[in-house]
């Protein structure tokens, strides 16, 4: 990890204007140009959201069997995401992105669209955002927040670290599912070893992000993304062969042929969707039941509520923007915002908002205020437009910059006490299960857990904060969620 950016010298902290004071740029140490150029690190970190959250809402069947069509969601999810990232950085004063969560998103699409029309989905999305707001406003999102002791914290961020680096690898196809008949659950490649054009980029753009990381050239993440890209498209456009492209993770990058390709107005018939039968809830979910409606909007909070616990906690870690127990000031703000965002990913039919992990690509380019998601904002509203620009980026070309962000946050990992055996096993639970079960969330239950068992055994029940307790068996309950479902079912 880098280490924290030191506070200036007393000659050169003096605010140089109204925005430099409001975001406090100078006193966390940053410029203008950092800040700026962290926010366009971390947008073409995330921008896959724009091209993979349509595949999966988009094209996914309600209980009625309609879809919601792949330009529009695109739409609403580069809009949704630049409102959120704005309200982040004027709100929270803090360089953390937010948009259309990955695997919340699957929840969404194929956990309950299945049972229940698209409107009834975004309404149950934006009941759940309330919740959330609710849990903010009572200081008891908070309260759990400082709860969990400063060791733990430090397992989480790098747990968030190492998930971010499997996140990368596989989204490259550096690391893919091997066929059916095979005895293991990962391999190199898609036949045990590394073949491809596609593969060849992100190798290139994985050395080039070291090279330039290792040199401590400002801009490095940024400059890899931009010449991985370059090489990808060169590469298609002489060896490319026809409509399949050369493999590539998700779009083949081609530049576009005319300017239909390049601009056009976005399609925002999705906003307001969730109207769409009424406002009364009881009769709208009458269908599928009280207790199942319940259970999944519990399945929906849980997520979303400790997958923005753990990004800020590894986000910050890595800016320096936490003090010694691992909290942040203003840590009520940036929450508020965060379930504000699912609230409005609701309303635009855009799938549950959360904070990004990959905000620690723009931190590692040295933004540490809320002039980075600004940025990033800005950039989503001109995906509305241009979308096409943001597929021109591979997978293969951003997500090198996952894995030098991983390596950053994984340095951390001295930093956690194992010789306390339940800050030690809670940190590892926390780090092994956020790759392995391919969920932020999950990693802090079973960190959660194992810290409170183990305290439990040592004899120091009486020193793990009560919240902790409650914590913990929330997350047997929703561990325990099937075989529960199926009693009360």
């Amino acid at each position: 990890m880098n280490a924290p950016t030191p506070p200036p010298s007393a000659a050169s902290a003096a605010p140089r204007g109204a925005i430099d004071r409001y975001f406090r740029i100078t006193e966390r140490g940053s410029t203008l140009g950092t800040e700026i150029r962290g926010g366009l690190a971390t947008f073409f970190a995330m921008a896959y959201i724009v091209v993979l959250n349509p595949l999966i809402i988009g094209t996914a069947e309600d209980v009625n069997e309609e879809t919601l069509g792949i330009p529009e969601v695109a739409a609403m999810t580069a809009l949704i995401g630049a409102i959120s990232c704005v309200l982040m950085g004027v709100v929270s004063r803090y360089p953390f992105a937010i948009a259309a969560g990955m695997g919340l998103n699957a929840v969404v699409a194929y956990g309950l669209a299945p049972l229940m029309p698209w409107a009834d989905v975004f309404l149950l999305v934006i009941v759940e955002g309330i919740v959330l707001l609710i849990l903010v406003v009572t200081g008891f999102r908070t309260a759990v927040f400082a709860a969990v002791p400063p060791g733990l914290k430090i397992g989480i961020a790098v747990g968030v670290g190492l998930f971010l680096t499997f996140v990368g690898l596989v989204n490259s196809g550096f690391i893919q599912s091997p066929p059916p008949d095979e005895d293991i659950p990962v391999q190199l490649g898609a036949e045990g070893s590394l073949n491809g054009w596609p593969i060849l980029i992100f190798v290139l753009g994985l050395l080039t992000a070291v090279a330039l990381h290792a040199r401590k050239v400002k801009g490095a993440l940024l400059i890899s993304i931009a010449v991985a890209t370059a090489a990808a498209v060169a590469v298609e456009a002489f060896l490319g062969d026809g409509a399949d492209g050369l493999g590539w993770s998700l779009e083949a990058p081609t530049l576009p042929t005319n300017l239909g390709e390049v601009v056009g107005w976005p399609d925002l018939s999705l906003l307001g969707l969730f109207t769409e039968g009424g406002f009364n809830i009881v009769e709208r979910w009458s269908d599928i039941g009280l207790a199942t409606v319940l259970m999944l909007i519990f399945t929906l909070l849980l997520a979303d509520f400790f997958d923005t616990m753990g990004t800020m906690v590894g986000v910050a870690h890595q800016g320096g923007l936490s003090d010694e127990d691992g909290n942040i000031e203003g840590t009520r703000e940036v929450l508020l915002v965060d379930s504000a965002g699912t609230v409005l990913g609701g309303v635009g039919s855009a799938s549950v908002a959360t904070l990004y992990a990959e905000s620690a690509a723009g931190v590692g380019e040295g933004a540490r205020t809320g002039v980075a998601p600004i940025v990033t904002g800005a950039m989503f509203m001109l995906a509305t437009l241009f979308t096409p620009l943001v597929e021109l980026i591979p997978f293969e070309a951003a997500t090198p910059v996952l894995v030098i962000v991983g390596f950053m946050m994984m340095s951390q990992v001295t930093n956690v006490d194992f010789t306390d055996p339940a800050i030690g096993i809670g940190s590892f639970m926390a780090i092994i299960m956020m790759p392995f079960t391919y969920s932020i969330a999950n990693g802090i239950g079973f960190g959660l857990l194992a810290y409170t068992f183990v305290s439990l055994v040592m004899g120091r029940g009486r020193q793990v904060h009560p919240l902790m307790w409650l914590i913990s068996l929330v997350f047997l309950v929703h561990f325990a969620e099937a075989p529960i479902y199926a009693l009360i079912g």
